[in-house]
């Protein structure tokens, strides 16, 4: 995925993360920027370029110097690393009931090594809303995405995507739409997605089962969901949220 869609080796994804936010940070604070790391040089050494490149600082000035970085991070080590240096993390697919279990111990441990002046971990968990009775055709709106992510979002044995459904206790299911999506047979794979998973991580189904899931997921630590509500047009979007303000 690293190498395919953005061009950059896929190594040291936790060097490079750790970088980044260092460097962003300082730009953010209107630092004249010198960084000197494993993975990123800044300035460009001379001798890797023309010899031209000076230490700038930004030239705007943001509203606030300490902008909140959020880091979607799915791993356990790279989970760690957001609790331990940003301000808030962002997971795909999150159900409350496992959550604890998937990473748990990876919160814990980058926790430990927070600075207080981080404040605490924000949670942000981005689960799809639809509010309805029709649960079945609801659900039609999610399987294709997750198809995707589980079957073709990356090489078979290297999908992060499907290692989450497996400890989800998906494994079989994930296997199976990694074999049809592969194999070009989408649609397939997006009927082979489970019901159970998709009930599990959205707030898809009436009022009532939706409320209960708003109190899960906050039970399992988000502080604040960042729905994708689903229908044919804007009206049904709004209509979705409006609904859930009034549960919230």
């Amino acid at each position: 995925m690293i190498e395919g869609f953005h061009g950059v080796k896929y190594d040291a994804p936790l060097g490079r993360t750790r970088e980044t936010v260092e460097i962003c940070r300082k730009v953010w604070r209107r630092e004249r920027l010198e960084f000197e790391g494993k993975y990123f040089t800044v300035p460009l050494p001379p001798e890797q370029g023309t010899g031209l490149g000076k230490a700038l600082k930004l030239i705007n000035h943001p509203v606030r110097d300490r902008i909140p970085v959020l880091i979607a991070a799915l791993g356990p080590k790279n989970v760690a690393l957001t609790a331990e240096i940003a301000e808030g993390w962002q997971p795909i697919f999150f159900l409350p009931e496992k959550a604890n279990d998937v990473w748990g111990a990876a919160l814990a441990e980058g926790k430990a090594k927070r600075d207080p002046a981080l404040g605490d971990l924000e949670v942000y968990a981005g689960p799809a809303l639809a509010i309805g009775d029709d649960v079945e055709a609801l659900y039609g709106f999610v399987k294709p995405s997750l198809a995707l992510y589980i079957g073709g979002m990356g090489a078979k044995g290297k999908n992060f995507y499907h290692n989450l459904a497996t400890a989800y206790g998906f494994g079989k299911e994930a296997d199976t739409i990694q074999e049809l999506y592969l194999s070009g047979k989408k649609a397939e794979a997006t009927d082979a997605v489970p019901d159970e998973l998709v009930k599990n991580i959205s707030l898809i189904g009436p009022k009532s089962f939706v409320a209960e899931r708003v109190a899960a997921f906050k039970e399992a630590g988000v502080t604040t969901l960042n729905v994708a509500p689903l229908a044919a047009d804007a009206a049904g979007r709004i209509k979705h949220v409006e609904a859930l303000r009034e549960l919230l």
